[in-house]
């Protein structure tokens, strides 16, 4: 989560760059894009592990009262 919470910041310097520097805006605002998509996957991939850890967890005690019937 540490991470997420730096490519966020890391966005919202560009989008600070981007509202002093009008030449520079467009490409400023562009990489503020680039920060948030790595910052959605990031924390979409965190959440699919976790969930993919808690299926697991659920799934082995079956497997352990199937194998002792």
């Amino acid at each position: 989560m540490e991470k997420v919470r730096r490519l966020r910041a890391m966005s919202s310097l560009c989008r600070q760059q981007a509202a002093y520097n009008s030449m520079n805006k467009w490409k400023l605002l562009a990489e503020a894009e680039y920060w948030d998509h790595l910052a959605d996957f990031e924390l979409s991939s965190h959440f699919q592990q976790c969930n993919a850890i808690g299926l697991n967890e659920v799934e082995q005690p079956q497997a352990i009262a199937d194998a002792k019937c």
